[in-house]
């Protein structure tokens, strides 16, 4: 494994972390057992940050239960990161639904703290901006928890300029978390250029679009209920077709270099930048090793090349539906 910072507060973590929230939610059925051998061997592949989140467990804590109870035997050599900001008694989907009140920030740390078995939390991200708290009264309630040893560093996930620009002066962030990936592109025109000129680190989620990067994907019609590729645009219709092309030819590239498409869209992640650390979620150890590989794998500036050719603008069809996209 190789290592890399993330902003200027003292944020080390492994190059490619693991995302957790497929182990309880959204990518169909969970297998406990298999999520539990998944979160071990990261760990003895060297992986230090896991990513978390009071969503993610519905509001049970079943996720950072699950996390907490396999760390807890090397909690001091990894990095946990959990997030706040919903109101969980409503629907997550609607923006209406989130809750960044410096009293409820304060509720999801305690209960999280519990749940992740733990005396400190590392990362505590803002999980999506709440409209109706000003956002310095965000920063502030996460810097009273930093000032009391129960956080460490302060995170935002899908924050605009102006948010992240406001939060940074209150209490510096270290991390941005977005999502990012040869799919998904935004962040570059104005996202990345600011966090760097803050210099604050960066972690991609979904970095390989959601499964569509593994290869072996289906039309959205053809999964269970309850997983969020049946509502993607990206696996529906025309845009799904167009899709599996983009992917027939970074296979082609991949397999020419000895690598898999997986591997092949993490490096691409990984040559982004020292400050960008993808999170890629699995439930399975066979494909977290495949995943971890790829902090080895080196692309020329002519594969770089190819690959924008391939995916000029990412994928074809919008990350999420009208109307629940993040707001900026």
């Amino acid at each position: 494994m190789k290592y890399r910072t993330l902003g200027q507060q003292g944020l080390e973590v492994s190059s490619l972390g693991l995302g957790t929230m497929g182990m309880t939610m959204a990518y169909g059925p969970s297998d406990t057992e298999q999520s539990i051998t998944t979160i071990r061997r990261a760990y003895e592949l060297g992986v230090t940050l896991f990513d978390s989140a009071e969503l993610y467990g519905m509001g049970t804590g079943s996720n950072e239960q699950l996390l907490g109870r396999v760390v807890k035997d090397f909690r001091n050599e990894v990095v946990l990161a959990t997030k706040f900001g919903y109101d969980m008694t409503r629907d997550q989907m609607q923006n209406e639904a989130l809750d960044s009140r410096p009293e409820h920030i304060r509720e999801v740390a305690e209960n999280s703290l519990r749940y992740l078995q733990t005396d400190h939390i590392d990362v505590l991200y803002q999980h999506r901006v709440d409209p109706h708290v000003p956002i310095e009264d965000v920063a502030g309630a996460v810097k009273d928890l930093i000032d009391a040893g129960k956080v460490r560093f302060f995170g935002l996930s899908e924050a605009g300029p102006d948010i992240i620009r406001r939060a940074h002066a209150i209490q510096p962030v270290s991390v941005l978390q977005t999502e990012y990936s040869i799919f998904e592109r935004d962040v570059e025109t104005t996202i990345l250029p600011l966090i760097r000129e803050l210099g604050i680190g960066f972690v991609p989620y979904s970095p390989l679009g959601r499964g569509f990067l593994t290869s072996t994907v289906r039309p959205g019609s053809e999964y269970p209920e309850g997983d969020m590729r049946r509502f993607d645009e990206r696996w529906q219709g025309e845009n799904y077709h167009a899709n599996v092309k983009a992917i027939g030819q970074l296979i082609e590239l991949a397999t020419s270099k000895g690598i898999t498409v997986t591997q092949l869209a993490l490096a691409w992640l990984l040559a982004q930048g020292q400050d960008i650390v993808p999170i890629p979620g699995t439930r399975n150890p066979a494909r977290l090793a495949e995943n971890i590989a790829a902090v080895d794998v080196t692309l020329s500036s002519t594969d770089l090349d190819l690959i924008r050719q391939i995916l000029p603008h990412g994928a074809f069809g919008s990350r999420y539906p009208a109307g629940h996209l993040p707001r900026w």
